[in-house]
């Protein structure tokens, strides 16, 4: 039986990537995008086995709505693959406050507490 992965920042870079080996593996997956519609070529060519959702992750509404197009399309996730993020060249510490990773963070932080 084939493995449902939940796959965030899919749009581009490993998240693609990733998607790109789970499907071409034969395996079911949720693929998120701020924008899902750069991911229509997914649906395309992979059909039922790959569904999209809107999902920026610092929004946990969005997060338990994409969670829920998961569910209700593959009934489970057995796979979570959190790659949506922001590279930084210096360390997180040094980073200028105004960086919008540091913002994200902080917006994380602030809705899970």
């Amino acid at each position: 039986m084939s493995k449902v992965w939940f796959v965030t920042g899919s749009s581009r870079g490993f998240g693609r990537h990733i998607v790109e080996a789970t499907l071409a593996a034969g395996e079911r997956v949720l693929a998120t995008a701020r924008d899902p519609k750069q991911l229509d070529d997914f649906v395309t060519r992979y059909g039922e086995r790959v569904k999209t959702a809107a999902l920026d992750v610092v929004d946990p509404a969005a997060a338990r709505a994409a969670v829920q197009v998961a569910l209700d399309a593959f009934g489970r996730i057995d796979v979570l693959v959190n790659n949506a993020g922001f590279g930084h060249i210096s360390p997180f510490e040094q980073a200028p406050k105004t960086t919008s990773a540091r913002r994200s963070t902080r917006t994380s932080w602030a809705s899970s507490t």
